[in-house]
């Protein structure tokens, strides 16, 4: 299957003069980004990058991202985007995992992953983008190390005015891995063609984000993830509108710098970032969400009041909904004018989805399954994981391992994760569930559900808690947490142990690591009550 490129596809004649780019007080143009690939082109080809070469990015949201991801995959090469607040030792894996022959990566990042000489074997090739005055590091053994190269407009103008053109190519070959964020543990790599960007763009974006000339898009979520590749390159490139990058950690201080800065239309953000911008504001923090029309959550189930809340602070509605790595980006969500806080919204035009028990048999109207999806964005494969793969992609359909219903009025209502559901008395608990009743008291910050096993093994509900009045003994919360549960769930949804932390742990794109709290319970076993 033949179509224009994604490089043609973004760079028309028409936009050339027009902004892509929003990036530390600089508006970069169509065209300068335009340059700014075919340099990249230029410089890759001329490492030997070949076709289905793995060509890694190590690089913070900024232009030398887009222009090394659209260099790549122009070049029949699969780019490796890999996430900077990744451990040492998960990016070390994954270059290792996908044999990237070239890494484009920050010279900050240089040193500290490469120590102690752990070069990945296939590695031959380093392109360092220097931010400043950083020398090049010197030193790697069997690694070719070279600065990256910005073509500007006038360089490009010297060859002709084109430059190194990419070549065609077809649009349903691999293109892509995209890394799971390691929720449940080892990340897998999933293989996607940049068709699947294209079928996203006529999808989530044409039919929720609806965008306009005049969009400027701004993405808490970075762009190794499938949620903010979508959000702050594919969707406002593919359309003519600007995205606003940065390279700095978004916390609210600098969250509101660039609201007040670029003035962004639509916000991306994960439910731990919305909690923590409304936290800033309840104390003494500004927020300028003055321009906003569109605010979207996704990454994990967004709860029923911080919505609200947000919605009563702001006068702005949280569009949620979920997507995958596997399926690149959302395939049900909530609409603007349309929003059931605490659902995921309604299925997309373009997707398919069914409930099926534990038994493999389709779930009744109302009851809860397993979720599968199927919709042509779905990646292929996991790559080198045959086994792990014929248990998802079955059929063109994709198991997401969720666990969801389906109301009367077409909605979806996210119930957990089957492997993290449990049944402490031949019954089924949805972890979700019980957080949601927690949340609701005004003791509870956020809070996590894990199955616990006590000293006789058997399983019982325990519940993580950070607390939202550190004064208080937790003896005290603990006995108003009991009552609340016990007039909200029933006997054996109830958590019998509570845990009191400072914080949980997270991935990089804000999902709780529920299986490192059942490790810590493994060392510390539950009660005998």
């Amino acid at each position: 299957m033949m179509s224009a490129s994604l490089f043609e596809q973004i760079f028309t004649p028409k936009r050339e003069s027009r902004v892509a780019i929003l990036y530390e007080q600089r508006e970069i143009s169509y065209n300068e980004l335009r340059a700014q690939t075919l340099g990249a082109v230029e410089q890759l080809r001329g490492l030997g990058v070949s076709p289905e070469d793995r060509v890694a990015i190590l690089l913070a949201d900024s232009p030398e991202f887009i222009a090394s991801f659209m260099a790549i995959i122009s070049l029949g090469a699969i780019a490796v985007p890999i996430n900077l607040a990744l451990r040492r030792e998960d990016q070390l894996f994954i270059l290792n995992d996908c044999s990237a022959c070239t890494a484009i990566i920050e010279a900050a990042t240089v040193n500290p992953l490469f120590e102690n000489s752990e070069v990945p074997t296939n590695l031959k090739n380093l392109i360092v983008v220097r931010r400043g005055d950083e020398n090049l590091p010197k030193g790697i053994a069997g690694v070719h190390v070279e600065g990256f190269v910005k073509k500007t407009l006038s360089a490009l103008a010297e060859l002709g005015g084109e430059g190194a053109l990419p070549d065609g190519r077809v649009s349903d070959t691999d293109a892509f891995i995209l890394y799971t964020s390691g929720s449940t543990g080892e990340p897998k790599g999933a293989v996607h063609t940049w068709a699947d960007v294209l079928y996203t763009n006529e999808t989530y974006c044409r039919e929720v984000l609806k965008l306009r000339a005049a969009d400027r898009l701004f993405s808490s979520s970075r762009l190794p993830f499938a949620y903010g590749l979508g959000n702050a390159f594919t969707f406002p490139l593919l359309n003519g509108c600007a995205t606003i990058l940065c390279r700095e950690k978004p916390t609210p201080e600098v969250i509101n710098q660039v609201f007040n800065e670029y003035r962004p239309t639509i916000f991306f953000g994960v439910p731990v970032v919305y909690r923590m911008l409304l936290e800033h504001h309840r104390t003494g923090g500004t927020l300028d969400t003055g321009v906003l029309r569109l605010c979207v959550s996704a990454g994990e189930a967004l709860p029923a009041h911080l919505g609200q809340e947000w919605e009563d602070t702001f006068g702005l509605q949280v569009l949620d909904g979920i997507g995958s790595t596997e399926m690149l980006h959302m395939f049900m969500s909530n609409h603007d004018g349309d929003v059931r806080y605490g659902s995921s919204g309604k299925l997309l035009r373009g997707y398919e989805a069914r409930l099926i028990d534990h038994e493999g048999v389709a779930t009744p109207a109302g009851a809860v399954g397993n979720l599968w999806i199927r919709g042509a964005s779905a990646a292929t494969r996991y790559w080198d994981r045959a086994e792990t793969s014929a248990h998802t992609f079955v059929d063109d359909w994709v198991r997401t391992g969720d666990l969801y219903r389906r109301d009367e009025d077409g909605c979806w209502w996210h119930m957990g994760r089957s492997d993290d559901c449990f049944k402490p008395t031949g019954q089924w608990v949805s972890p979700v569930e019980v957080e949601g009743v927690l949340l609701k008291s005004e003791h509870v910050r956020v809070s996590a559900v894990v199955e616990g096993l006590d000293r006789d093994g058997l399983s019982y509900v325990c519940a993580f808690i950070v607390r939202a009045d550190a004064d208080k003994p937790d003896d005290t919360v603990e006995q108003s947490l009991r009552a609340f549960c016990e007039a909200a769930l029933p006997r054996f949804k109830q958590p019998r142990r509570y845990v009191f932390v400072s914080e949980l742990p997270y991935t990089a794109t804000g999902k709780v690591q529920r299986f490192k709290l059942r490790e810590q319970l493994k060392n510390s076993p539950g009660p005998n009550v």
